[in-house]
């Protein structure tokens, strides 16, 4: 796993073999971040929320990058630890919440202009749109761009009606929903 770009560019971080994450690969982070450049010039004006953060991949990448807050949030301590750790190395002001990541959106007051959330690929459809739900009524600002990972056996049968794009890479697919259609990728 590395930075990519930013402040730390090409910096390699080594998680833990122990934690229970599936991280994005450098292959689709960067395939994602391209899309994101396309709308962001720079994100020193943006507060990011990483759900399922895990290894904090791609936390790391939006702090890097100059975000002007980013939040980590994950259910498992080993992970928040591994977050605290290489955020502290590396100087970044990243703040981290364990909680589950749909209790996170139901109860925290605030919104955030990018959100990505990155569940367990067996997460059901169900889950995905109630989550969904959750984050744009409550914690998506308005204009702001929520972007869910997951396989392509995710979000078949059900439709999103804010959903702006979708993007496959390998097994990875992005799904792009915005707060406010006019706008676009």
């Amino acid at each position: 796993m590395r930075i990519i770009s930013g402040k730390h560019q090409r910096r390699k971080i080594t998680p833990p073999k122990n934690l229970p994450v599936r991280p994005t690969t450098d292959f689709a982070k960067e395939a994602l971040f391209n899309i994101l450049r396309n709308r962001f010039s720079s994100y020193e004006n943006y507060d990011v929320l990483d759900l399922y953060a895990g290894t904090g991949n791609i936390s790391l990448e939006f702090a890097s990058r100059g975000a002007k807050t980013v939040t980590s949030v994950d259910s498992n301590m080993k992970c928040i630890q591994f977050i605290n750790k290489i955020s502290e190395e590396l100087d970044l002001p990243i703040q981290t919440h364990r909680m589950n990541a749909e209790q996170y959106a139901a109860n925290v007051n605030g919104t955030y202009d990018i959100i990505f959330a990155d569940p367990p690929y067996h997460i059901s459809d169900e889950d995905l749109q109630t989550l969904n739900e959750l984050v744009y009524n409550n914690l998506l600002a308005e204009g702001g761009l929520f972007i869910i990972e997951h396989s392509k056996h995710a979000l078949k049968k059900i439709e999103l009606p804010q959903e702006v794009d979708r993007r496959k890479y390998g097994g990875t697919i992005f799904t792009f929903i915005e707060k406010n259609k006019n706008a676009g990728l």
